[in-house]
């Protein structure tokens, strides 16, 4: 007999049963399925969508060059073609790569990168606005003792 659970669909064979003093007890079943969070972060749209293509062009070149390496054995017309094909299929499997880091980092130069708390360029930017905000103030307190002083001179 196999049990439904709504919202999950776990399946699972009848709990076996275990004899105690007190009757029989069921032992708990563990759920087939358990969900984890995700440990890295999603690749971002345009990057994943030019990894795809980089990986596609790269198993077709690797599907054409295995192609062109049994015809080379096989003594095949079609050896020759293949050989050639499967060069230009390689400079193009190459550009794909690159591709992909040059989209990453040209998303990375637009979208920004995702700042850690103990990134070093988030303490230096903590750093340069706490000098900055220590100078506004130093400015104005130097502007208000000018003019409170400037009125309070004697008129002699």
């Amino acid at each position: 007999m196999k049990t439904e659970q709504r919202r999950g669909a776990v399946w699972s064979a009848p709990a076996a049963t275990a004899s105690t003093a007190g009757g029989a007890a069921r032992i708990p079943r563990q759920q087939l399925w358990v969900e984890e969070p995700a440990t890295r972060r999603r690749m971002p749209d345009p990057v994943r969508g030019s990894a795809v293509r980089a990986v596609l062009i790269m198993s077709l070149t690797i599907i054409q060059a295995m192609v062109a390496f049994l015809c080379t054995l096989a003594g095949s017309w079609l050896a020759f073609p293949m050989v050639l094909s499967s060069v230009g299929s390689t400079v193009v499997a190459t550009w794909s790569v690159l591709d992909v880091w040059v989209t990453r980092q040209v998303w990375n130069q637009r979208n920004g990168v995702v700042s850690v708390p103990s990134s070093s360029a988030r303490q230096l930017r903590r750093e340069r606005r706490r000098a900055r905000r220590a100078e506004r103030s130093a400015q104005r307190d130097e502007a208000r003792i000018r003019r409170r002083g400037a009125g309070s001179l004697s008129r002699a």
